[in-house]
């Protein structure tokens, strides 16, 4: 990944902060949104290609081989997602904002059932970042469907695909590589900004 791209990246998952989380947060908490939000971007985008190969065996196993034990089923819906994680819920982040009304507390309960639709060892990364009480938060606070937009925007690229944004610019894939150096440039300007 160029130095252009990145820091293009960087300041527009920045700018997130500033954008959507201004009177909502304290600056210095900032990064109890932006950091977890940036993983469960990454992870969404890596698992919308296989979105429905996974739903469908999710189907398979409850309906064809009467499974109901979700780690019976583990490698199966690895298996159809490609990853060694997966997400058997119905929501997208992207399908989240699309189908978003005016209800915070939809939104916020449709958000719900994504996250605890994420296999075990993403679940553990969802409790460990407190996300589900973000999410909360920001739902309460009327915050909730603006941090989806900007992260569901087509002017960023956070999968392992090449895209092209609206203007018809092309947007890089982001390796995992490229990933962790995003990851660590957030974390240092998020520890400068708060003097640590």
């Amino acid at each position: 990944m160029n130095q252009k791209v990145h820091n293009k990246l960087v300041n527009f998952i920045w700018s997130i902060a500033d954008d959507c989380l201004r009177d909502v947060y304290v600056r210095g908490k900032y990064r109890d949104v932006i950091l977890p939000m940036v993983v469960l971007r990454r992870l969404d985008a890596l698992l919308e290609p296989t979105k429905d190969a996974v739903l469908e065996e999710l189907r398979f196993q409850k309906e064809e081989l009467n499974s109901t034990d979700i780690d019976e089923m583990d490698m199966g819906l690895k298996d159809a997602s490609g990853y060694v994680f997966y997400n058997t819920s119905k929501w997208t982040l992207q399908r989240l904002f699309d189908t978003a009304t005016n209800s915070s507390q939809m939104l916020e309960s449709n958000f719900s059932e994504y996250l605890n639709g994420f296999s075990k060892n993403v679940q553990e990364i969802i409790q460990k970042f407190k996300l589900k009480s973000q999410i909360k938060h920001m739902a309460d606070k009327d915050v909730l469907l603006d941090v989806l937009e900007k992260f569901t925007s087509s002017y960023i690229n956070l999968t392992d695909k090449q895209a092209v944004d609206p203007d018809g610019k092309k947007l890089p894939p982001l390796t995992n590589l490229g990933m962790g150096y995003v990851f660590e440039e957030l974390i240092r300007k998020f520890n400068e900004d708060n003097n640590e």
